[in-house]
């Protein structure tokens, strides 16, 4: 907004501080929106508890919430409240159709392969495979047969494990079983299923030398804005370079790099789908 004014001298001053003070009027504006919107995000909220939540008088925020239901960005249900609005399950789908998992995840791997010299693999679910959609060399004079494209077995490589951390215990052993028929490897049932209960609970997998003779590597998962798995990074190296210690140090490097990722789709620190009941 600009302000006349019949003094020359002092004019040009005046219509500056105008127009910074609606400038500051307007960002307040912006962030009470966005503030509002956190404090919907777990269900419809009344008038009166969402001005205390908001720090503000109840026509402030009924004309702030009011505004953006005009938008599309609220909805209001009587007798229960304001709650999200379909403008955000819009804005939701298209963000994740324009979502470029490869190059989203790339700073954060090239990152994470720099910090410990090794190599890191970016992968997804591709039916009963791990499909690899990225890698980034180590420093390391480690050679890794693993190129972008392959595809690689699930319960024999640390990326294909965290894909399937989520799974319910049926759908590992069918996948185990499988790929033990196919000639992947030769390791007991038993022990893999108890590892693979630990990997869950820690949130984070390891190939212990199952895909690649003296290679091991740690992985973790990527998820989406629900929460569901959508990917995984692996860091790899050889056996001399990954002994048990250092598999445990870089478990807090990959699972961190794979969570900012994850940040990045949208992921809410905590938010994972409900394990499937084991049987």
């Amino acid at each position: 907004m600009r302000q006349n004014t019949s003094n020359p001298e002092s004019g040009e001053t005046k219509i500056v501080e105008v127009e910074e003070k609606s400038k500051a009027a307007g960002s307040q504006t912006l962030h009470r929106g966005l503030d509002l919107l956190d404090q919907v995000i777990d269900g419809p909220i009344k008038l009166a508890d969402l001005s205390i939540r908001m720090g503000l008088t109840r026509s402030t925020t009924h004309r702030l919430a009011n505004a953006m239901v005009e938008r599309g960005f609220l909805t209001f249900l009587p007798r229960e409240g304001y709650q999200l609005g379909p403008k955000l399950l819009q804005l939701g789908f298209l963000a994740q159709s324009q979502a470029d998992i490869v190059q989203i995840a790339r700073p954060h791997i090239e990152a994470l392969a720099a910090a410990s010299e090794d190599v890191v693999h970016l992968g997804r679910l591709d039916g009963d495979q791990a499909l690899y959609l990225d890698k980034i060399p180590g420093r390391r004079r480690v050679e890794i047969s693993s190129r972008i494209g392959d595809r690689h077995p699930l319960t024999s490589t640390g990326l294909g494990k965290a894909l399937l951390l989520d799974e319910a215990e049926s759908r590992w052993q069918r996948a185990f079983d499988a790929e033990r028929e196919a000639g992947v490897h030769a390791a007991d049932y038993r022990l893999w299923l108890d590892r693979m209960r630990a990997y869950a609970t820690a949130g984070r997998a390891y190939d212990l030398e199952e895909n690649e003779d003296q290679i091991r590597c740690v992985a973790a998962p990527i998820r989406d804005a629900s929460g569901a798995i959508v990917a995984a990074i692996s860091l790899s190296s050889a056996a001399q370079y990954m002994d048990d210690d250092r598999m445990t140090m870089l478990s807090d490097d990959v699972r961190a790099t794979a969570n900012r990722v994850s940040a990045d789709l949208g992921w809410t620190p905590g938010l994972k789908p409900r394990r499937p009941v084991r049987r």
